[in-house]
């Protein structure tokens, strides 16, 4: 029963990545457009991801209580030592989302329209940055487990690990993953010189996120941070990312000449070796504590809570999946390969 609540959490993580990160990067592709662009940006979102746009965060809401209950020890050092990046993110969910909705159905158009555009267009791109700052705290091996709080400041113990430089990082990196998602996604939503422009701009965070990623990892093993040491040293992981570079060339190819399908499977499938290769380097132990390393796999929930949840699990996939297929098939967020693209993939 554990490795069926496993699956679910790193399939729930997965797919929180993937629609939202294409859901923040939306908001990143539209604030990074020039002022002539915006608008059809804006539109062109509304109309892909907004019949969608509330069913992307169920998946992090999916993680959290699979940590909450199986995971109780793992979910209690996230919640205290990150307490205020989350807090951020989840602000910032918030604030993007009322900004998303008023902007289309405010009945007056007034000045508040330029007020509601900047709030989604900032908030599709701090609220990854924190997320991915989260996660860089939780494997920069700077939080400080204690309880001994009399001989450490609010700083040491609830601010540093995140708030710098390889954190930072991780966020910028994230949020350029997902600026590469939505602008892959919107190539095959648009028309003329508006799909030209997206697949300049997937091209563009293509080789931000490669830049990124670089400057990531050699920032982190030259700083000696342990995640990013054990990620060089393991094979997997190099194979993983050696693959991802080579399957640059062709998403390259496919971004210029545009083609709508190729590139989106090709750019779900770059994300995912990336994530593979990150997670695999560390498994288990995803928290690196300045003093230990916290496997995800300690202090687990007794036996017949997970079975419980994994049972739960289940029942709710059969219910939940089927639906959110025919949701996205049906807004052709999910497509089937066409006629003058078959000879390419």
């Amino acid at each position: 029963m554990l490795y069926i609540v496993l699956f679910f959490l790193l399939f729930s993580l997965l797919l929180y990545v993937l629609l939202g990160g294409a859901d923040f990067g939306a908001g990143i592709v539209e604030l990074f457009s020039s002022a002539k662009n915006k608008e059809h940006t804006r539109d062109t979102i509304y109309r892909v991801m907004g019949p969608i746009w509330e069913a992307n965060h169920i998946w992090l809401i999916i993680m959290l209580v699979i940590l909450w209950v199986a995971f109780p020890a793992y979910f209690n050092i996230m919640i205290i030592y990150l307490h205020i990046p989350l807090t951020l993110v989840l602000l910032g969910i918030t604030l993007r989302g009322v900004a998303f909705v008023f902007r289309h159905y405010d009945a007056v158009v007034d000045k508040s329209q330029f007020w509601y555009n900047w709030l989604f267009r900032i908030g599709s791109f701090v609220t990854p940055v924190f997320l991915g700052m989260s996660f860089g705290a939780l494997i920069g091996g700077k939080i400080i487990i204690t309880e001994d709080y009399e001989n450490y400041g609010f700083y040491d113990l609830f601010m540093q690990h995140w708030l710098n430089i390889f954190s930072l990082l991780v966020g910028l990196f994230y949020a350029a993953l997902c600026a590469f998602l939505a602008s892959t996604l919107l190539i095959g939503e648009a028309e003329g010189k508006a799909r030209k422009h997206y697949a300049r701009n997937s091209a563009f965070f293509t080789s931000v996120l490669v830049v990124l990623g670089f400057i990531l990892i050699s920032f982190g093993y030259f700083s000696d941070v342990k995640f990013a040491e054990d990620f060089i040293h393991n094979p997997v992981s190099l194979a993983c990312v050696a693959f991802s570079g080579i399957l640059l060339f062709p998403l390259w190819k496919f971004i210029k000449k545009e083609y709508r399908i190729a590139s989106r499977y090709l750019a779900v499938f770059q994300v995912i070796l990336v994530l593979f290769a990150a997670l695999y380097a560390h498994f288990p132990y995803i928290i690196i504590t300045a003093d230990k390393e916290v496997s995800l796999l300690a202090n687990l929930a007794p036996e017949a809570t997970i079975s419980n949840l994994a049972i739960m699990l289940l029942i709710g996939g059969f219910i939940i999946l089927p639906g959110l297929f025919h949701l996205m098939r049906s807004f052709n967020m999910i497509k089937v390969l066409e006629k003058n693209e078959k000879k390419y993939e």
